[in-house]
């Protein structure tokens, strides 16, 4: 079995395993404690806190230790927002966060406060000048992620720590797909990760808050972890993420320019063996492992499946595999195909040979997937009336509706339009897509009895 899943969750490596398994037998006892077993356990800890915050790039009392990645997110933002409420009460996010930030954001409206929200362009990317103009006198926090969990685009986060220093304005980072490979750089203020993303063991994460920075814990406190992390620390998990971490830095250069080798494998080729194949995301400022493709007419719950099948675990943001059916929200964001959507996420050491077969795999499980969805074959399908122009995809999930929209299209003269009528939320994202893929041109949503009408003109 290929595991292409690492931006989701990276196998444990050996040196964490090793040191896991150490600590069990050395980190079992209560660090604030002075007798002899507390005292081995507070250097355990210690040691771990030194190694973390040596890669961070920050001091060992900036640090903390948290239960998760999740967890890290939460506390840092509120615990910034508190610190500096009389400053005001809102907050600056990218369209395009980690779930756990843009639940904060919305915990934080439902409390009162304001929210901008910063769009990005169709590669997934911030503009500098949008948070410089989200800026306000009443600005508490900016939140940035240094690097996309779904496409691998890299963030300007030095750039955007920049102007908000200059505006007095602390910038949270999220770092959690990208600390395993470096530091991150810029004048920033605080700083989340999570160990499961480096191969570290699921369960801890890390809390990075600059000195001088105005925190103020939210919620109840004890001594342990600055009063930032209440509870026992959970010393095996901490001493393993802290070596976990040393080691994948070790390693990050060498392997960074052979998972860069692999997927640009998979950018290059993709295209070129499946049609109708949107790759997404920066094709240079990007992470090294990571590589994501939207196929037109695919389901991509049935996509993910038939991979499986033949030996591959990959993920998706297709809408097709969400229990809301509403596309993933980096995808809506970036404006591109989510149909059909596949993120492959090398972990170090992926073998070339894997790859090959993956991009031999590939157009038979997507041919095969087309063929089950009944995908263009030059005949009008049911539901469309031949003197109005209209398709009825009402009820029908993605990507059905797109599906119907290509099998008539080729019937209507240039110049002519073709109403699609569908009620799902994916449509208003996928049939624009299309028409930017195929050179058609998207009129817009008109209303409809039902759903709405997405009307396309035929342009060539």
């Amino acid at each position: 079995m290929a595991y292409f899943d690492a931006a989701s969750s990276a196998p444990l490596h050996p040196v964490a395993r090793q040191a896991l398994l150490a600590a069990l037998d050395e980190g079992w006892a209560d660090p604030a404690r002075l007798y002899r077993e507390g005292r081995r356990a507070r250097l355990l800890l210690d040691a771990a806190r030194e190694a973390a915050a040596e890669a961070v790039g920050c001091r060992a009392d900036e640090l903390t230790f948290t239960s998760s990645g999740t967890r890290a997110v939460h506390s840092g933002i509120a615990g910034a927002l508190a610190g500096r409420r009389r400053v005001g009460r809102h907050l600056i996010v990218s369209e395009v966060e980690h779930s756990s930030v843009l639940h904060s954001a919305e915990a934080h409206e439902a409390d009162g406060g304001s929210v901008t929200r910063v769009p990005v362009d169709r590669q997934g990317t911030v503009a500098v000048d949008s948070y410089r103009a989200a800026l306000r006198e009443d600005t508490a926090l900016a939140c940035l992620q240094s690097a996309n969990h779904e496409v691998g685009t890299e963030q300007p986060v030095a750039e955007v720590a920049a102007v908000c220093r200059a505006a007095g304005v602390p910038l949270l980072v999220d770092a959690a797909q990208s600390l395993g490979w470096g530091p991150v750089g810029g004048d920033w203020s605080l700083l989340t990760a999570s160990a499961h993303k480096w191969g570290g063991p699921s369960g801890t994460g890390l809390l990075v808050v600059r000195k001088g920075v105005r925190f103020a814990p939210r919620g109840p406190v004890d001594e342990r972890e600055s009063g930032r992390a209440a509870g026992f620390e959970n010393i095996p998990a901490i001493v393993a993420a802290a070596a976990a971490l040393r080691a994948v830095r070790a390693e990050a250069a060498e392997g960074a320019v052979r998972l860069r080798e692999l997927t640009e494998r998979i950018r290059a080729r993709v295209p070129r063996l499946v049609p109708d194949v949107e790759v997404v995301g920066d094709p240079v400022r990007r992470l090294p492992g990571v590589v994501t493709f939207s196929c037109l007419y695919v389901d991509g719950e049935t996509l993910l499946h038939e991979l499986d099948r033949e030996g591959f675990s990959v993920s998706s943001g297709s809408s097709c595999t969400s229990s809301t059916l509403t596309p993933s929200h980096v995808l809506r964001a970036m404006g591109v195909l989510s149909e059909g959507n596949v993120r492959v996420s090398l972990p170090a050491g992926t073998p070339e040979e894997e790859v090959e077969r993956f991009l031999a795999v590939l157009p038979g499980v997507v041919a095969g997937v087309r063929e089950k969805l009944g995908a263009p074959a030059g005949t009008a399908p049911a539901g469309v009336r031949e003197d109005a122009l209209v398709v009825d995809a009402l009820g029908r999930r993605c990507p059905i509706p797109v599906i119907e929209l290509a099998k008539v299209f080729g019937d209507v003269p240039v110049g002519g339009t073709v109403r699609v009528l569908s009620d799902d939320e994916a449509a208003r994202l996928d049939i624009p897509a299309w028409c930017q893929m195929r050179g058609q041109e998207y009129v817009g949503e008109e209303p409809a009895d039902e759903g709405s009408a997405y009307v396309v003109r035929r342009v060539s």
